[in-house]
């Protein structure tokens, strides 16, 4: 699949498709539904739940992601970034309930998340012959998003532009209609439409770099989840996001023993 993905990419890289433009390329949005038509998943779709790993299952009201439900990932920290992987962590939250799902053998995508780094992707779990990544889908982002969603079980979303609300009214239901998972990262312009779960980054933490310097060791960040129906009630879980191996943990009492002499830097430090 890696030639048809190249192509693809080329397609929307934003160094030849114009920003400006308010043209769509017949031929590039053909190359995506024929991706999407070749990646129908493998996993029955008779399954009306995505798996999630273990320690974010308590966020999500089914313990798993449910099929045709759109999930908004935000941060108590405006000034972060998706695309750059967010300083509050975002990109990575995202890539960790993506994780389980890979692995069992979904297909997934990620569009306008710029580069994504494939070690730390494997790290968390990802199956990377089973993820088509468009990292610059240009002005035509929503109908590739559309063309993915028609194909593939989830789909991970970062907005280059803020979108209207008819155009995310539009991905939404194209999500529910295809019984797909739509996961949008929205970042500072926020998502026009009701989503069913929202996940909120409120605080996070790197540790490491003792004495100030060497490498840092991993993330404590709080997640809330908050959603309508049976996810009204909001939930809080505590996680090591990545943890020191690179994984997604659940903090227990005592984890921070040990580490006391390390430094806590907020925010930065990439995804």
């Amino acid at each position: 699949m890696s030639a048809p993905l190249a192509t693809i990419e080329r397609m929307f890289d934003s160094t030849t498709v114009r920003p400006s433009s308010s043209r769509r390329d017949p031929a590039a949005l053909a190359a995506l539904a024929s991706l999407a038509e070749r990646t129908r998943p493998l996993v029955s779709s008779q399954s009306r739940l995505l798996p999630a790993p273990v320690p974010l299952a308590g966020l999500l009201p089914d313990g798993a992601l449910r099929r045709g439900t759109t999930l908004v990932i935000g941060s108590a920290n405006r000034s972060s970034s998706p695309e750059t992987g967010g300083a509050s962590g975002e990109r990575t939250l995202a890539l960790a309930l993506v994780s389980a799902a890979s692995a069992s053998g979904s297909w997934c995508a990620l569009l306008g998340c710029g580069d994504l780094g494939a070690e730390a992707a494997e790290g968390l779990g990802l199956d990377l012959t089973r993820l088509a990544v468009i990292p610059h889908p240009g002005p035509a982002w929503a109908e590739a998003t559309a063309a993915m969603l028609d194909g593939v079980d989830l789909v991970l979303l970062c907005p280059p532009v803020p979108p209207r609300p008819a155009m995310a009214r539009r991905l939404v239901a194209r999500a529910r209609e295809r019984r797909a998972v739509l996961i949008v990262l929205p970042g500072r312009s926020g998502w026009p439409e009701g989503a069913d779960l929202h996940l909120r980054i409120d605080d996070s933490l790197w540790q490491g770099a003792e004495a100030g310097v060497g490498p840092l060791r991993r993330r404590r960040m709080t997640v809330a989840a908050t959603g309508r129906r049976q996810a009204v009630r909001s939930v809080c879980r505590h996680l090591w996001l990545p943890d020191a191996d690179g994984s997604v943990r659940t903090v227990e009492a005592g984890d921070e023993g040990g580490l006391d002499s390390g430094r806590s830097v907020v925010g930065s430090a990439g995804a």
